[in-house]
């Protein structure tokens, strides 16, 4: 999948815009590298388009954040300036298109260390 259908594909299942899509989506791989180790997030980076892995680089640092799903709503609508429903859905959306851009074994590795909170949004998803 490359970076225009992940994009078009997030703004089909939310019903945004194509850019405000495309600012979602980058502002929620951004933010979510900040949970991944380095090792991980070099891994997610090797597996995505080059545009959606510049964001997973420029969130990556060297600690580990902890945050939940909530924080990241809270951190992407902040970055997006949509309103909260509206990030809520795209975190979502974004995760449950990730699962389908990249392979089984770099999702689950992704979502072992995003742990239970975004398992749970993913899921509520659909």
């Amino acid at each position: 999948m490359d970076e225009q259908e992940f994009v078009r594909t997030v703004a089909e299942r939310t019903g945004l815009s194509k850019q405000e899509a495309a600012d979602l989506t980058w502002a929620t791989l951004e933010t979510l590298a900040h949970r991944l180790s380095r090792g991980e997030a070099r891994d997610l980076i090797t597996e995505l388009p080059k545009g959606l892995a510049e964001a997973v680089r420029r969130g990556t640092t060297d600690r580990i954040e902890r945050f939940g799903h909530h924080d990241s709503v809270r951190r992407v609508a902040e970055r997006t300036m949509l309103k909260e429903e509206e990030v809520d859905r795209g975190v979502r959306t974004v995760l449950a298109v990730l699962r389908e851009a990249i392979s089984e074994k770099e999702f689950n590795d992704l979502m072992s260390q995003l742990g239970t909170d975004f398992s749970q949004a993913l899921e509520s998803a659909g």
